[in-house]
Order: C-alpha cells, then sequence, then structure tokens
C-alpha cells in the first residue's frame, strides 16, 4: 500500500536507536523527508545516511536534550529550516528508571516531568502553528502501555505518562477539524536497549543470559514472546499518513496482548 507519504516532512524524536528508529525507518521507506534527534551527532548521522538507503527524500541529524527546553526549541527550529517544514512531529525520549510508588521521590518527579511532559508538549506548540495554518499535521506521541494498565516497578513511567493520554485527547479534540491528528503509540514488552538493560539484573542475579530472561518473560504474553522493534514502526508510518486523517485522540496499543482489558 502506497501511504501517500512522499512530500512530507517528519522529525522523529529519540531516533537514534529503539522504536523512535524503527518509526524513522518505516517513515524513510515511504519516501518522507526526515530529521531525527538524539543526544549524539555521531551516532544521529549513522542513522541519516542509513534513513537515505531506505528511501528518505532527505535525512538529517540534530543533536538535543530532551531535558533542556531550550534545546526542544533549536531543535524544532532547526528541523524546520533542515527540511522547509514539519509535518509529521514523533515525540519520543528514553524513559525514566524503575522504581515503585513508595519510592518515588519529588526530585525524580521533577527531573522526568520535564522529559516525559514539559519537553514534548513545548516543541509540539512550537510546531503546531504551521501545522494548523497548512491544514495538515500528524503529532505521535510513544508512550507505554502501562498508561493502560500500570505496570509493576514503573511508578514514574506509569504516573507521568498519564499526564500525556490527558493532553493528547484534549488536543486531539481542539485541532481535529483542521487536518492535524494527535495519537499515542503504546509499546507493550518490545526487545530494546531499555527491555534488555531491565532484564540484566535478573539475569545476573540467576546466571543466565539476557537473552534467556527475555524468552522466559515472552512466555506470560499471550503472543508468547517479545516483539521486534520493526513491528512497532509501520504503525507510525500509518498514523502519519493521510490513510489514517479519521483516526485521533486514541491510545494504540502494540505490546502481543500483554493487557488484560479491552
Amino acid at each position: 500500500m502506497d501511504l501517500g507519504l512522499k512530500g512530507k516532512r517528519a522529525l522523529v524524536m529519540g531516533a537514534s536507536k529503539g522504536l523512535g528508529r524503527s518509526i524513522a525507518d518505516a517513515l524513510a521507506a515511504e519516501g518522507v523527508a526526515i530529521a531525527v534527534s538524539g543526544r549524539e551527532q555521531a551516532s544521529l548521522d549513522v542513522v541519516a545516511q542509513a534513513l537515505l538507503a531506505l528511501g528518505a527524500e532527505k535525512a538529517v541529524g540534530i543533536p538535543a536534550d530532551v531535558a533542556s527546553g531550550a534545546d526542544m526549541d533549536k531543535l524544532a527550529d532547526a528541523a524546520v529550516a533542515a527540511l522547509g517544514g514539519v509535518d509529521i512531529l514523533v515525540l519520543n525520549h528514553g524513559g525514566p528508571p524503575p522504581c515503585t510508588a513508595l519510592d518515588m521521590t519529588e526530585a525524580d518527579l521533577v527531573i522526568w516531568f520535564q522529559r516525559i511532559v514539559l519537553s514534548p508538549i513545548r516543541i509540539a506548540m512550537r510546531l503546531l502553528p504551521a501545522m494548523r495554518a497548512q491544514k495538515f499535521g500528524r503529532i505521535i506521541t510513544i508512550g507505554s502501555a502501562g498508561m493502560q494498565q500500570p505496570l509493576p516497578n514503573l511508578a514514574l513511567s506509569n504516573t507521568l505518562r498519564a499526564a500525556m493520554v490527558g493532553w493528547n485527547k484534549t488536543l486531539s479534540n481542539e485541532v481535529a477539524a483542521e487536518g492535524i491528528t494527535c495519537n499515542i503509540m503504546a509499546p507493550g514488552p518490545i526487545v530494546t536497549d531499555r527491555t534488555r538493560q531491565m532484564a540484566t539484573g535478573q539475569a545476573t542475579k540467576e546466571g543466565r543470559s539476557v537473552e534467556e530472561v527475555i524468552a522466559e518473560r515472552g512466555k506470560t504474553i499471550p503472543a508468547g514472546r517479545f516483539g521486534a522493534a520493526d513491528e512497532f514502526g509501520p504503525l507510525g508510518a500509518f498514523l502519519a499518513s493521510p490513510k489514517a486523517a479519521y483516526i485521533t485522540g486514541s491510545v494504540m496499543r502494540v505490546e502481543g496482548g500483554m493487557v488484560k482489558h479491552v
């Protein structure tokens, strides 16, 4: 299926690897011009070259730290300068460290509120006026299945990502008639550097490999396994496309059936 994305311009945050990279790859295969962000220019340059090889009309890497509001302004402006505008914005960032609700500290809440809530909203608000003027825009927020079914020992993520659900739904209702959609992609157990890192402690404690721990955990999921990153990105490309113009304000899960409710 041709998604009709040729000629569109996307900024994909946190795209040097993992879920952000999987969306960037899927957009590149559709001929989108892409700016990717992350913290290291060298790794972004490698990603940009790979995206060009996949079919991206243009690909540039722009370093930015989601912990800095000023960096979000610079990132937005640099992406517009490089691409001529941004039609598709993918909000993505690293996840907070594990902790229980009882162990969660005010200091950690402040640190991660900036990264999970303030910075994504700030850059979206900076790019939104141009989307409204052209009567087309896509804002895709990468969240977590914990937005709908809180996950054990991920209290920071469960707490702060819930704020993005409320923001996404509210904004989507306000701009839907202007050709702009706002959706959340909520991944569950997908093999990334983060899932490997979170499995390392158990693997070390039990004298097993990380792969063995992940395979064992995968048996608890209806799909019988963890997902692969390249099973995530294509949904992002579809949501970014004109084909998905009537889908907005939604939380779309990619989690192998892990969430128990409908």
